[in-house]
């Protein structure tokens, strides 16, 4: 029998896969589709502090090799989280992550109190693609000194696991990554949606009503695989990649490259039970290959 598990910050997950924030729902939408307890872990959506009606139609665009998203962080809040979601999710037998947001350091930080009161919240993700309301709007994680700030107000605030998910809006994500370490975090995510724009040719407008919006699924995948290899080799915390996973082959590429587990989003939209297939497809890889622990794949590239 092939091992494995993998551990981000202390935190032992039966196997190296995740589901990413947004695409994934709480979990239990996809309850029919597959074995939620097979799962390394699930991210579910952004949680921030106040209900969030997100942006206004349309949202969503198909591109080709993948998607763009301006969905705004549409949630009910972190109370109703904590009252009405959270006592159904925190019996799956998989690791539980919550994906944090904010427009403020203090909104953050806020988020995380009420968080770490919960006994079976031992892991968190914190999105510092947000935008900074009080910068202008630039988002939090496109300077290491934005980064920063926000990693080491949420390191004070929860005591469990803290996942610092990175934008690749940057000129240099390693930068970003050392920051974020510098200031307590257990561990790196990478790599958020990449800015991008589509335009209706025939009525001359935007696809999307906030112009602008996050791209995903496979067209991002040879970008992010770049950035989590570049990024495995400049920090000492596990890397968790993400970017355009659609089967067990993309996922494993991120492994070679350095990543501990890995995060599937835009897929699930595609085949709800892609996760499964893509655990089976590892655990098939290792026996084919004869390796007895994942972690010997980590990072295992030749070159």
């Amino acid at each position: 029998m092939v091992n494995l598990s993998v551990n981000i910050g202390g935190v032992e997950l039966k196997n190296p896969v995740l589901t990413a924030s947004g695409t994934f729902g709480y979990g239990i939408e996809f309850s029919d589709f597959i074995d939620l307890n097979r799962l390394g872990g699930y991210i579910v959506k952004g949680t921030t502090l106040e209900h969030r009606e997100g942006n206004p139609y349309p949202r969503m665009v198909e591109t080709p090799s993948g998607m763009l998203n301006a969905v705004g962080l549409q949630n009910k809040g972190v109370d109703y989280f904590i009252e009405n979601i959270y006592p159904g999710i925190k019996g799956i037998d998989s690791e539980l992550i919550v994906n944090v947001s904010g427009a403020k350091v203090d909104d953050y930080v806020a988020v995380c109190e009420k968080l770490a009161m919960q006994t079976d919240i031992r892991t968190i993700e914190v999105n510092i693609s947000c935008p900074n309301v009080k910068q202008g709007g630039m988002a939090f994680g496109t300077t290491a000194a934005g980064a920063a700030q926000v990693t080491k107000a949420v390191r004070a605030a929860f005591p469990g696991t803290v996942i610092v998910k990175l934008s690749p809006n940057v000129t240099d994500i390693t930068e970003i990554a050392k920051a974020v370490e510098g200031e307590g975090a257990d561990a790196v995510s990478l790599i958020n949606t990449l800015m991008g724009m589509a335009i209706d040719v025939e009525r001359r407008k935007p696809c999307l009503s906030t112009i602008t919006g996050g791209l995903s699924g496979p067209a991002v995948r040879p970008v992010a695989v770049r950035m989590v290899w570049q990024t495995a080799k400049a920090v000492n915390i596990p890397v968790v990649g993400l970017g355009g996973i659609m089967n067990g082959r993309d996922a494993l590429e991120f492994i070679l490259a350095g990543a501990t587990a890995v995060e599937v989003g835009t897929a699930n939209f595609v085949d709800p039970s892609v996760t499964m297939k893509i655990i089976d497809y590892i655990e098939e890889y290792c026996d084919r290959h004869r390796i007895n622990d994942i972690r010997e794949l980590i990072g295992a590239i030749n070159s």
